[in-house]
């Protein structure tokens, strides 16, 4: 039964977890190291041992394949995903305009900074139980916005709707591969798969598994884990709504964490019902089940605690059915993204109204942030001697350079007194 357990918020902990079990890193950065050693033939041996490819089959599919399966696609298809891909264009856009360089007067000069975009990217869309052109869309156009000059996509089995949201994203090509090794080839390079500096995008357990390792060598987007809605609803909210959006939750995995938060005792009841009613109907409903009972409830008795609550669990999607949702929305401060308002559904955020879905899981949101133009910028200070240091600059350095017992440092700055 797809019954939400009811919980007090003295029994509501986080959502911290390890973002990778000690056996899956150990198996995925076996993995990555046979990658990294043996190359494209390591890289096919490993696709064909997990089933991603047959013998003699094409793992690449460059520029004009692309743009061909997104003209092959019908027009109401390729319309939605270039309409989407327009949405978060336009929204990564004028994130990218919010980011401006500096310069400014210092002792003796000047000092600034400038925003650059990496050289190239690496986007992950998963190939599992469902294709994600979405992932495709979120990852690749925001990379294209930010300024990076090559793009490429890695998703296992790719549909043709996936190969045409390629296309339409700018993607330079897309590697048919998954899993830990795909990672690997990303961050180390082998032929026909050349490294990249970031890469970013959702993924299974061994996905996830080998970003952390290769963290190290190239730049990733987050470590994330399930995804999660949290739920803030008062008396008035629908309750059929807020039904359908924890069962579009729920669908994505078993592991998927659909909560609600509500002073409403009797509105809990009513979301039982409404989650018993339409999973009837439900392609898919048992994953939507299996998520749903280990969902839960949480019963608070003010406002404040509701805000309380959410807080604590930061979690990845947080939609607020209330009176007033942007009083509400004053006492939140840990979030993936923030849905305000019964028209402000998280599937609108998944599909690409405009910010980005790829988002901080497991309570993170407390710390760091979603994937947007910054994932693929640099932000790089300067300074310039113009007439020369200061004395007093000059004089504080040496002195500071001393208090740390680096006389070197100290004679360098000392050097400059002319």
């Amino acid at each position: 039964m797809a019954t939400l357990k009811i919980k007090t918020l003295s029994e509501l902990g986080t959502l911290q977890r390890e973002p990778v079990d000690a056996k899956t890193y150990s198996a995925a950065v076996d993995i990555v190291e046979r990658v990294r050693a043996g190359g494209r033939q390591a890289l096919l041996e490993e696709a064909k041992r997990l089933g991603d490819i047959s013998p003699g089959q094409s793992i690449t599919y460059d520029r004009d394949a692309l743009e061909s399966a997104a003209e092959d696609l019908d027009d109401h298809d390729r319309g939605v995903l270039e309409r989407t891909a327009h949405r978060i264009e336009a929204f990564a856009g004028a994130q990218r305009s919010q980011l401006l360089d500096l310069e400014m007067e210092i002792p003796g000069g000047r000092a600034g900074h400038t925003f650059a975009p990496v050289e190239s990217a690496g986007c992950y869309a998963p190939g599992g139980r469902f294709s994600l052109p979405s992932s495709v869309l979120m990852t690749a156009v925001t990379a294209r916005v930010a300024g990076v000059e090559r793009v490429l996509v890695a998703s296992p089995k790719p549909t043709p709707v996936t190969l045409a949201a390629a296309g339409i994203a700018g993607a330079d090509c897309l590697v048919a591969l998954g899993g830990a090794q795909v990672i690997g080839a990303m961050a180390f390079g082998v032929e026909g798969v050349s490294a990249c500096d970031v890469i970013v995008g959702p993924g299974n357990r061994w996905v996830t598994a080998a970003k952390r390792y290769v963290s190290g060598y190239v730049g990733i987007d987050m470590l994330a884990g399930p995804s999660e809605l949290v739920v803030w609803a008062d008396k008035n909210a629908d309750a059929k709504v807020i039904a359908a959006d924890l069962i579009a939750q729920a669908e994505h995995d078993t592991d998927a964490l659909p909560v609600l938060v509500t002073t409403s005792g009797p509105l809990i009841s009513g979301v039982n019902s409404a989650l018993r009613d339409q999973l009837k109907s439900l392609p898919g409903r048992e994953t939507a089940a299996v998520a749903l009972a280990s969902g839960y409830a949480v019963l608070v008795d003010s406002v404040e605690e509701a805000a309380q609550a959410c807080n604590r669990l930061a979690p990845e999607h947080l939609e607020v059915h209330v009176e007033d949702p942007e009083g509400a929305a004053s006492g939140l401060n840990h979030y993936g993204t923030l849905f305000l308002g019964r028209g402000a559904a998280e599937v609108f955020g998944d599909y690409g109204v405009g910010p980005n879905h790829v988002l901080p899981t497991g309570g993170n949101a407390r710390f760091s942030a979603g994937l947007s133009v910054l994932t693929f910028l640099r932000m790089r200070t300067w300074m310039s001697s113009g007439a020369g240091p200061d004395k007093d600059l000059i004089r504080d350095t040496a002195a500071l350079a001393r208090l740390e017992s680096l006389e070197g440092h100290a004679r360098a700055a000392e050097a400059r007194l002319g």
